[in-house]
C-alpha cells in the first residue's frame, strides 16, 4: 500500500529553485534513505512531507489519517518536566483509559445485583476497553520507556533531571526517545544519529529495522543507511531518482545509470553530428531533390527528443603528502588518566602508535575521546602518566570544534597568514580545490557554515605536509561525496593517522587498528570497524567448559583413538596394495595389447581368440580394481 507519493514537486526560495521535479513513492513499512549533497533540499522536502511547508508546484499525496512523527535536526525540546515525566506523557491517553477502567470496576460492584442488564453491557464495554488498554501497551509502557532510555544511552542520572537543564545533545536524544515511544505510522528522521554514540546508533539501527513503521531518514552515516534502508532517493540538481536497495547498492546502481545515460547521450550526439554532415552535403549539391532531402532530415532532427548530458556534482579533490618520514615510534603513552570536577573520565591508558598506523579511538559519549587526543597533542594536561614522542614529527590537527579558525579573518587571509610565502594565485588555487572560489574567498570565517569551515581547515592541513594527522570527527558537516573524497585522500596518505569518529563506514576504510576507550583504560583490536565488531561478538559468546573426563572415559578414548589409527593404517596399506595391483594389471593389458597388434598372432586362430578373451577379462578386472581404489581412497580421506 502506498503511504505517500510525490509527483513533479517543486519548491523555490526567492529566485533559488531548490526542487525542480521531484517524483517518488513510499510503500507501507518501507525504509527510505533521502540522500544528496548539502543544500540539495532534503530537509525542505521532509518538512513538506511533515506538513510544515508546502510545495510551490506539483502534488504531494499523503494517505489520509496517516500518523506522522517528525524528528527535526535543529528542533529543540524545552520542558519543565523531568526526562522520565516527559516520556511518560506519551502515555497520557493510556492513563485516561486506566482511570476509566477503575471507574467501571467500581460501577460493576453496584450494578451486579441491582441492574443485571446494565451490568452485562458494562462488562462488555469493560472487556473491549481492557483489550484496547493491553494492545496500546498498558502493561508494558514502563519497560518500553526504560528500553528506549537505555538504547539511546540516556544515563540513569538524567532520568529525574528537568529536560530544560540538559545539554543540547541530551535534549535531542530525549526528543528522539519520545518520538519512538509514540510509534507513528511514518517516522521522518533528519540526522537521527547526531549526538548518539556507536552503541546507541547500533540500537537505533536494530529498532528501525524491526519496527513496522515506514521510515524516511536523512543521514550522512552510510553504515546506518546500509543497515536500515531498503530504498534510496537521491536529490540532485532539484530532481529525485529512486533506487531499490541499501546505500551500497544505490552507489552501484547510480554508477550504472550514469554510464548508461552517458552512453545514450554520446551515441545521440554522434548521430546528430552524422545527420548534420549529411544535411550539409545535400545542401552543397544544391539540387531540388537534395534540398528536399536536407529539409526532411532537418525536420527529423528538430523533432528528436534530446538526451540531456548526465551531470556530475562538483566535488572536492585533494591529497595529503608528508614532507618527511617519522621515526618508527610516533608516540608512547603510559598510564594516562583524566578527571573533571571529581569525575574520572578514564585511567590507566597505555598507547603505542607506530609509523604508518591508522588508529581509530572509539567509546561512548562523554568518556573523553577528544580530551585524550588533546592530551596526546599537549593541549590538555595529564592528571597522571607520561607521553614520549618519536623523532621528526610534524603533527596536523583537525579540531572538531574548529576553534583554530579566526572568525574575524577572511578566508583568504586565514590561509595566507599561515603560508605567507605563497602568492595570491597559489592561495586561491588551494582554496579552489575545496570549492572555495571567486568572491567566496573574501567572506569572513564567522559567516561560514560548519561544512565550509571544515573545508578551510582541510585546505590548511593539505598545505602543511604533516606526517602525522590527528583528526577529531573530520567527517562532521561533510556530505557523503565529500566524505568519500576525504577517505580516498587518507587512504593514499603515507604517514600516521590518529582519529576519533562516529562514522563507522569511515573507520572501516581508514583504520588498521581500533582502540576502545573506557573508564578503565583502552583495549586494542587489529583491523577496521567490522573486524572490531567480530572480535567483540566473539568475546561475548558464552564459553562452554568441557566437562572433566573420568579415568575410565580417558582410557576408552585412548583405546578408540588407537583402534582408529590402526584402521587408518590398514586402509592405507590396502590402498597401496590396490595401486600395485592396478600397475600390474595395466602392464598385463599393455602386454596383451602388443600381442594383439602383431600380425603373426592371427596366423593361429585359437591363439588370437584366447589372447582377445584374456585382454577383455583384464580390462574388466582393471575396471573393478579402479572401483575398489576409489571407494578405499574416499575412506582414507
Amino acid at each position: 500500500m502506498i503511504l505517500l507519493s510525490a509527483a513533479h514537486v517543486t519548491k523555490a526560495f526567492g529566485v533559488d529553485e531548490i526542487l525542480k521535479d521531484v517524483n517518488f513513492t513510499l510503500q507501507d513499512q518501507q525504509k527510505l534513505g533521502l540522500v544528496g549533497v548539502n543544500g540539495s533540499g532534503k530537509t525542505t522536502l521532509m518538512r513538506m512531507i511533515a506538513g510544515l511547508d508546502h510545495p510551490d508546484g506539483g502534488q504531494l499525496f499523503v494517505k489520509s489519517d496517516l500518523r506522522i512523527g517528525y524528528h527535526a535536526q535543529l528542533g529543540d525540546l524545552l520542558s519543565e518536566k523531568t526526562v522520565y515525566e516527559e516520556l511518560l506523557s506519551v502515555f497520557d491517553g493510556l492513563f485516561e483509559i486506566e482511570a476509566r477502567l477503575r471507574d467501571m470496576e467500581a460501577q460493576m460492584g453496584t450494578l451486579h445485583d441491582t441492574d443485571p442488564d446494565g451490568y452485562e453491557k458494562l462488562l462488555r464495554d469493560y472487556t473491549r476497553m481492557t483489550d484496547v488498554f493491553e494492545r496500546e501497551g498498558g502493561y508494558s509502557y514502563k519497560s518500553a520507556i526504560y528500553g528506549v532510555l537505555n538504547g539511546l544511552s540516556i544515563d540513569k542520572a538524567l532520568h529525574d533531571r528537568p529536560v530544560k537543564l540538559l545539554s543540547g545533545g541530551e535534549r535531542t536524544r530525549v526528543k528522539l526517545a519520545k518520538l519512538l515511544l509514540q510509534k507513528p505510522e511514518l517516522l521522518l528522521l533528519d540526522e537521527p544519529t547526531n549526538h548518539l554514540d556507536l552503541e546507541a546508533i547500533a540500537w537505533l539501527e536494530d529498532y528501525l529495522s524491526a519496527c513496522r513503521a515506514s521510515v524516511i531518514v536523512i543521514s550522512h552515516d552510510r553504515y546506518f543507511l546500509d543497515a536500515v534502508c531498503n530504498t534510496i532517493v537521491e536529490l540532485s540538481s532539484g530532481v529525485a531518482e529512486q533506487y531499490e536497495g541499501d546505500y551500497s547498492r544505490f552507489l552501484d546502481l547510480r554508477a550504472q545509470a550514469y554510464e548508461r545515460k552517458l552512453k545514450m547521450y554520446t551515441q545521440q550526439q554522434k548521430e546528430i553530428a552524422r545527420q548534420k554532415e549529411i544535411i550539409a552535403r545535400f545542401r552543397r549539391y544544391n539540387q531540388e531533390w537534395s534540398i528536399k532531402r536536407a529539409k526532411t532530415r532537418e525536420n527529423v532532427l528538430a523533432k528528436m527528443d534530446l538526451v540531456d548530458k548526465p551531470q556530475t556534482q562538483q566535488s572536492i579533490e585533494f591529497t595529503f603528502q608528508a614532507h618527511r618520514r617519522t621515526g618508527n615510534d610516533v608516540l608512547i603513552a603510559e598510564n594516562l588518566s583524566k578527571a573533571f570536577d571529581g569525575r574520572t573520565l578514564f585511567a590507566g591508558v597505555d598507547l603505542h602508535v607506530r609509523a604508518g598506523d591508522r588508529v581509530a579511538i572509539i567509546g561512548p559519549n562523554g568518556i573523553g575521546k577528544t580530551t585524550l587526543l588533546r592530551m596526546l597533542l599537549g593541549l590538555e594536561p595529564c592528571d597522571s602518566g607520561e607521553i614520549l614522542y618519536g623523532t621528526n614529527l610534524d603533527i596536523g590537527y583537525y579540531d572538531q570544534q574548529q576553534s583554530s579558525l579566526d572568525d574575524k579573518k577572511q578566508i583568504i587571509d586565514e590561509i595566507w597568514d599561515e603560508f605567507p610565502r605563497m602568492n595570491m594565485t597559489q592561495v586561491r588555487n588551494a582554496l579552489a580545490t575545496f570549492l572555495l572560489t571567486e568572491d567566496d574567498v573574501f567572506r569572513p570565517i564567522g559567516t561560514l557554515s560548519g561544512g565550509e569551515r571544515g573545508r578551510v581547515m582541510f585546505t590548511k592541513l593539505m598545505l602543511r605536509g604533516d606526517n602525522v594527522l590527528v583528526l577529531d570527527e573530520p567527517t562532521n558537516h561533510l556530505d557523503m561525496d565529500s566524505r568519500e573524497v576525504l577517505e580516498s585522500a587518507l587512504c593514499d596518505f603515507t604517514g600516521t593517522i590518529l582519529l576519533v569518529s562516529h562514522d563507522r563506514f569511515f573507520i572501516n576504510r581508514i583504520a588498521n587498528r581500533v582502540i576502545e576507550l573506557s573508564a578503565h583504560g583502552v583495549k586494542s583490536y587489529l583491523g577496521n570497524y567490522d573486524d572490531y565488531l567480530a572480535a567483540k561478538n566473539k568475546e561475548n559468546e558464552p564459553q562452554i567448559e568441557e566437562p572433566q573426563k573420568t579415568k575410565t572415559a580417558l582410557r576408552d578414548e585412548k583405546r578408540r583413538q588407537r583402534l582408529e589409527k590402526e584402521a587408518r593404517q590398514q586402509q592405507r596399506a590396502l590402498l597401496a596394495q590396490l595401486e600395485r595391483d592396478i600397475e600390474n594389471k595395466e602392464a598385463e593389458i599393455a602386454r596383451l595389447k602388443t600381442i594383439l597388434a602383431a600380425p603373426e598372432t592371427y596366423q593361429d586362430a585359437s591363439l588370437a581368440q584366447q589372447t582377445a578373451a584374456e585382454y577383455a577379462k583384464a580390462q574388466k578386472q582393471l575396471e573393478a580394481l579402479y572401483q575398489q581404489w576409489e571407494e578405499q581412497d574416499e575412506q582414507v580421506l
